[in-house]
């Protein structure tokens, strides 16, 4: 048996995804229309953004406390606003299509 198949890894989840994902929502509400907006480059934006962010990963009730604690903390929440600032720029001016 597949060591992936021996355990259930669905469980496992990364707080900073939603961070990021409804950071890049109030950044494009108040960005121009210049931006492109396809499937591509918006999930471009996260994984760009989720790359430079500190992940913060949890699995059970107790890593779920943390995750929320560690997601009020004024620090992280800079962090994934100007991580979200800089992909969107980033792809921008760089997008992965013609």
């Amino acid at each position: 048996m597949a060591f992936i198949d021996k355990y259930d890894f669905d469980l496992l989840k990364n707080e900073a995804e939603n961070l990021v994902i409804r950071e890049m929502e109030q950044q494009l509400k108040n960005d121009d229309e210049n931006m492109c907006r396809c499937n591509e480059c918006i999930v471009d934006i996260a994984a760009i953004s989720l790359n430079s962010v500190k992940p913060l990963y949890r699995f059970s009730l107790l890593g779920t406390m943390y995750a929320s604690q560690a997601m009020t903390e004024q620090a992280y929440a800079d962090s994934v606003k100007q991580a979200v600032k800089n992909a969107i720029r980033k792809v921008k001016r760089n997008p992965s299509h013609d």
